[in-house]
């Protein structure tokens, strides 16, 4: 019996040792860190985590024009913030229609929105604004066998009498002449046309009733027109198809569609009366010595400075100046705000003109001016 008190008491002794020894481990750690030992649910070196923003999704519609530095612009922009752009390319018509029927939270046109489409638009959510994003050149292309990119001149003249269905064959007289020694030939030139409604339509229109009279009387200018003829191709996509396709065909795309297809362009008169080929300076020029009104609905097609491409313009964000949801709102003009400044960086890798100076100052007073419950959304 007296052993067996002996080895019970070894044993309580070694249990209070090692009792002793987690305690003192535990006030050195207490007293290390300042304060009591954490439990299992603390963490010694790393704050309270705050709560992650949700996601914000903008949704918007409208120019295939732009679309090719949008779909870069929206996917650097998720990288950097939480803000997911969801952008339809379905040409400023339809960009115009979803703004106006409140089914986007921006359209996006390189057409400015005419007196009835605006009123119609503001009658249901106010003011709607025309922020310029880019600028770029449209590009005459065609398919002429053995005739490469630059090597063709056109003038306005001749251009206009094209789409007018006036000339019909690439060897015709009045093409021959502006391009001596050039074996042109004997095949019907088949124009194509947008089928959709398009701001690029809008700025090669523009252009066109400003260069021909009998176009302007007979045709205009408008995001849809009634072409004389002939083929209709969806989106600059499917203007640029048709013309890979179809051996003597001529239509208009933007310059990135040209370049990414690799596809011949024209060298076009300006009116200065230099032939110019469509590039980011060229582009750039055509907007040097034009006084921008602040809303910046402003065509500068047939630019008078002699080294500006003369069929190029801006494209615009459409955007309701009162949000009626504040947290979309908000990503929307931080995003809007991002693109005219950091987004410029990836215009000219795209073929894209980064805006002048004087279009950024305008549209910063715009973004400035967009406000939910009457309080302004940026910097908030």
């Amino acid at each position: 019996m007296q052993k067996n008190s002996k080895i019970w008491n070894q044993m309580l002794m070694m249990k209070l040792a090692v009792a002793g020894l987690a305690a003192v481990v535990v006030s050195l750690v207490a007293a290390t860190c300042g304060g009591a030992a954490p439990t299992s649910t603390q963490t010694l070196s790393q704050p309270t985590p705050t709560a992650t923003p949700p996601t914000v999704r903008l949704n918007g519609a409208g120019a295939t024009f732009p679309y090719p530095l949008y779909s870069k612009w929206f996917d650097e922009y998720a990288k950097i913030t939480k803000t997911q752009v969801n952008y339809q390319s379905i040409g400023s018509g339809g960009g115009i229609r979803q703004i106006t029927e409140g089914t986007v939270d921006f359209g996006a046109s390189d057409g400015i929105m005419t007196a009835e489409q605006q009123a119609a638009a503001e009658q249901r959510y106010g003011p709607i604004l025309h922020t310029p994003m880019t600028m770029g050149a449209v590009a005459v292309v065609y398919n002429v066998p053995g005739i490469t990119a630059g090597q063709l001149k056109l003038t306005p003249e001749a251009l206009a009498d094209i789409y007018l269905k006036k000339v019909s064959k690439w060897n015709a007289p009045s093409i021959a002449a502006l391009n001596p020694g050039m074996s042109l030939p004997n095949l019907d030139i088949a124009v194509v046309h947008r089928s959709d409604g398009s701001g690029t339509t809008f700025i090669f229109t523009n252009y066109l009733s400003k260069i021909s009279p009998e176009w302007q009387s007979k045709v205009g200018n408008a995001n849809s027109v009634n072409w004389p003829g002939d083929i209709g191709g969806q989106g600059n996509e499917g203007v640029a198809g048709q013309v890979r396709q179809i051996p003597g065909a001529i239509g208009y795309v933007e310059l990135a569609y040209a370049t990414q297809n690799n596809m011949a362009w024209a060298a076009l008169k300006n009116a200065a009366g230099n032939f110019v080929q469509p590039s980011l300076e060229a582009a750039s020029r055509a907007a040097d010595g034009v006084a921008l009104p602040n809303d910046m609905k402003v065509m500068v097609t047939n630019s008078t400075n002699a080294q500006a491409y003369p069929i190029t313009g801006f494209t615009w964000l459409l955007a309701y100046r009162n949000q009626a949801d504040c947290t979309k709102g908000k990503a929307l003009v931080d995003m809007m705000w991002w693109a005219i400044h950091d987004g410029q960086q990836f215009a000219s890798s795209l073929q894209y003109a980064t805006l002048p100076a004087d279009a950024v100052s305008k549209a910063e007073a715009q973004i400035r001016s967009i406000a939910c419950n009457g309080q302004p959304l940026l910097g908030k």
